[in-house]
């Protein structure tokens, strides 16, 4: 009778620890969600311009933020590229897939300080469309933030991921529309 009221007294001891959140702390910890960022504009130019101008994946030298880009590969899968930006970081990435004829270039961050970029794990879309003799380019990019675990600093959170990609997207579409309307 002693051993069926220890084996009780067990389990009551563990399900009290269970209620109590403690043996099963661990279960509740997660790390980060993937965050998603799309931006889109319409430039007064038809796409084979807009596409010209940013199909290269060898030269984005159009971006506000980008000094210098260097490369190998052209436009072929795997291809590389190195951004050198203005502030003087640079962004190693990787051509994952291109299509001329839908306008459209895939790529992904090899390697990145998140001190330039707060983000993980990077990985975007540049697409062109026709629409009645516009263009409207859609940019989008998915990734995580900078900081792989729980509590992240504020400037490695989400939050602060989500903004950075955001402000390069509308800054280099602004760009872009701005060179595509002047030609």
């Amino acid at each position: 009778m002693t051993i069926v009221l220890a084996r009780r007294a067990c389990v009551v001891a563990a399900l009290s620890l269970l209620s109590a959140g403690l043996l099963a702390g661990p279960a509740f910890a997660h790390g980060p969600s993937r965050q998603k960022v799309v931006e889109k504009i319409e430039i007064n130019a038809p796409a084979a311009k807009v596409w010209e101008i940013v199909g290269n994946f060898q030269d984005w030298n159009w971006h506000p933020a980008i000094a210098k880009t260097e490369g190998t590969g052209g436009n072929a899968a795997d291809a590389k590229r190195k951004l050198t930006l203005k502030n003087g970081g640079t962004i190693d990435e990787t051509l994952t897939k291109y299509d001329a004829d839908g306008k459209s270039l895939s790529y992904k961050i090899d390697a990145v300080d998140v001190k330039v970029l707060p983000v993980n794990n990077y990985a975007s879309t540049i697409s062109v469309k026709e629409e009645g003799g516009k263009s409207v380019v859609e940019w989008k990019g998915a990734f995580y933030r900078g900081f792989m675990n729980n509590d992240p600093p504020p400037e490695l959170s989400d939050e602060a991921g989500v903004k950075a990609v955001s402000d390069i997207y509308k800054s280099g579409l602004a760009a872009l529309k701005a060179k595509a309307e002047s030609k």
